[in-house]
């Protein structure tokens, strides 16, 4: 059997981005140089913050694009009275959702973070522990479940009463 020739596939292959982004602060990052590069340095805070604030986001908002297209089912020829219900639904749970009391769904499930962190960009500590403390700081301030179990032995589990530990991936990437 012939080998076939390496391809390597990027894991997260990056489209093109049409995501509609906010600033959320300038503090916690600062821009350094080394051997003539510009760094990025990230705090601990800052990664904390922004855990923090995309766990929210993620619990309580939509993303306009995706409420576009759920609202476009409305219109669509095709859909069935079912599918229209259900759409509307959705969009009415959005918008009380978005009001920040009650999440969109109430199974959060295991907080989950995969990202990429360049080359050129710097923090200090330990990233996890940092991501880790923002999705704290989001399941203890915010009225969300935790649904997040962990082992006592090989047969006793229990509710961690956090949503931790998290499942947190970092790649390296450039």
């Amino acid at each position: 059997m012939a080998v076939p020739p390496f391809k390597y596939q990027d894991p997260f292959p990056i489209g093109k981005d049409q995501t509609e982004y906010y600033l959320l602060t300038k503090e916690h990052v600062s821009v350094g140089s080394y051997e003539g590069k510009d760094m990025l340095n990230v705090a601990p805070e800052g990664l904390t913050l922004l855990a923090n604030t995309a766990m929210r986001d993620v619990a309580f908002m939509l993303r306009p694009a995706h409420q576009k297209q759920v609202a476009a089912i409305l219109d669509d020829p095709e859909a069935s009275e079912n599918d229209k219900y259900v759409a509307l639904t959705m969009l009415r749970n959005a918008e009380i959702s978005a009001k920040g009391v009650l999440p969109f769904c109430q199974d959060t499930g295991t907080a989950t973070v995969f990202a990429k962190k360049g080359n050129q960009v710097w923090t200090d500590g330990s990233d996890e522990e940092a991501l880790s403390l923002g999705i704290y700081k989001t399941y203890t301030e915010e009225n969300l479940r935790y649904s997040q179990t962990i082992p006592l032995d090989m047969y006793a589990e229990k509710n961690s009463g956090t949503n931790l530990p998290a499942q947190i991936d970092i790649m390296a990437g450039h």
